[in-house]
């Protein structure tokens, strides 16, 4: 994906197990847990490039949240804040190959940044 592209949305849900039946039979929605994401089952629609995630829901996140995928997680929050973004979680690594962190826009939006990288 390139600098800019929506990657992955997280809806979230108080019982993983029926919104995954919701979300299935709504929209014909594939969800499973992947290998090494215990409790964070995946979900992909039908076109087999949209995806995300069933999270659970808490104080901090109680809507979807649209993470897009970002050259530089360490740049995008730069240029974020300078535009009146404020940062709610910092770079934390998925893996050894990824980051994610999540910026609030002037509006309170709350938008997760990914970003990708090669060993």
């Amino acid at each position: 994906m390139a600098h800019g592209d929506i990657t992955h949305i997280d809806i979230p849900v108080t019982d993983l197990q029926r919104a995954g039946e919701f979300y299935s039979e709504l929209f014909g929605w594939k969800i499973a847990e992947m290998p090494g994401y215990g409790g964070y089952p995946m979900w992909q629609a039908p076109n087999g490039i949209s995806g995300g995630g069933l999270a659970p829901r808490d104080e901090g996140f109680s809507q979807p949240r649209s993470y897009v995928e970002v050259d530089s997680i360490d740049e995008t929050i730069a240029v974020a804040r300078e535009a009146g973004a404020t940062v709610l979680m910092d770079k934390q690594p998925i893996n050894e190959t990824s980051s994610w962190a999540v910026i609030v826009d002037p509006d309170g939006n709350h938008i997760g940044l990914y970003e990708t990288t090669t060993p």
